[in-house]
């Protein structure tokens, strides 16, 4: 995803990972703050339930002023894995992405995560 009036430069790609063994919301990212940085891009939400019983899963954003909205509520069903975009979901820096299951111990929570940069990092040859 790219925001055409700001120059942008991808900085980094990650995993972020939860194992879900408690009830409780779970920080599974953070978007970066700083000066070099300007937003994540979400491009793929993947949880499975690794037992036999299913779970729901909530996931939530809480943005700067300390606002939560619930984007998702998803049933999956025992030893099923299941992806939660179709689309890309952008982070402003510093929003922060929360998971919660309604089961302990039974969900597993992969995002797959672009960082952007306002600023081209120069890169030196080896």
């Amino acid at each position: 995803m790219l925001v055409s009036t700001i120059p942008q430069y991808v900085l980094g790609i990650t995993n972020a990972k939860a194992d879900l063994t408690t009830t409780d919301a779970t920080t599974l990212y953070t978007a970066p703050s700083g000066a070099d940085f300007n937003s994540s891009v979400i491009t793929s939400i993947l949880v499975h339930d690794d037992s036999n019983n299913g779970s729901t899963l909530t996931v939530t954003i809480t943005d700067s002023s300390s606002s939560v909205f619930q984007i998702f509520e998803k049933a999956v069903a025992g030893h099923a894995t299941e992806e939660l975009l179709t689309r890309d979901l952008a982070l402003k820096e510093g929003e922060i992405l929360k998971v919660q299951a309604s089961d302990a111990n039974r969900l597993l929570v992969v995002a797959s995560i672009q960082e952007f940069a306002i600023h081209r990092t120069p890169q030196v040859d080896l």
